[in-house]
């Protein structure tokens, strides 16, 4: 158990930040670096490294087997898969050093989920809620909800922050209601679908769990 009682930290974790909040949890053989940024209850699984200028949000979820490095940065309620991988130089040379103001940032909006085995590749920003699926190489910036797969990630629909797929001018069983607005989907509406008033091309689409893409 660590010193600090805010936050737990396995025997065999190495911790040197003191930017730990509150409820967090640091399983065996991770290392945080200091400085780096960590939030209210996250859980960080076996052998994840935080690099010095990381920033992590609350609770967010990272998995087993995951490095984050100088620039990488979390909102609230990120989720991400064993294994994935999160790079900050698009074209390392080991003969020519660089600053690390050089290193190019990556950013990943609150909500969003990182399947298992996800690469990616530096410079972009992944939307609110976005669902990258397992074994995706994400090369370009991911809008808000989309659901992302493949190599390169191609854009393959939209996900609620509920888990179950939407389409424009559909309301959730959860209840939002989503809509395209600058080439872009959002939620216009978080009322209960039961009593969201019907207009023309609107359809009530109940939750379907099983459409799901699998992230790990």
């Amino acid at each position: 158990m660590s010193t600090n009682e805010a936050y737990f930290s396995h025997p065999t974790a190495l911790v040197e930040s003191s930017r730990i909040g509150k409820g967090t949890r640091i399983w065996a053989f991770a290392h945080v670096m200091k400085d780096a940024q960590i939030g209210a209850g996250c859980n960080l699984g076996d052998h994840v490294f935080v690099e010095s200028k990381v920033r992590i949000g609350d609770q967010v979820t990272i998995k087993n087997g995951v490095a984050l490095w100088d620039g990488v940065i979390l909102e609230d309620r990120v989720f991400v898969g064993p294994n994935a991988v999160f790079t900050n130089d698009k074209n390392p040379r080991v003969a020519y050093h660089k600053q690390p103001e050089e290193f190019l940032p990556t950013i990943v909006r609150a909500g969003a989920s990182i399947g298992a085995n996800v690469t990616i590749v530096c410079g972009i920003e992944i939307g609110r809620h976005a669902f990258i699926g397992a074994g995706a190489v994400v090369t370009r910036h991911v809008p808000d909800y989309a659901i992302v797969v493949g190599n390169p990630a191609r854009l393959k629909g939209y996900m609620c922050e509920c888990g179950s797929r939407v389409r424009p001018n559909v309301v959730c069983g959860c209840g939002r209601l989503f809509s395209h607005s600058e080439g872009r989907l959002i939620c216009i509406s978080e009322s209960s679908a039961s009593i969201v008033s019907a207009t023309p091309g609107m359809i009530l689409d109940p939750a379907l769990p099983g459409s799901q893409v699998a992230i790990s």
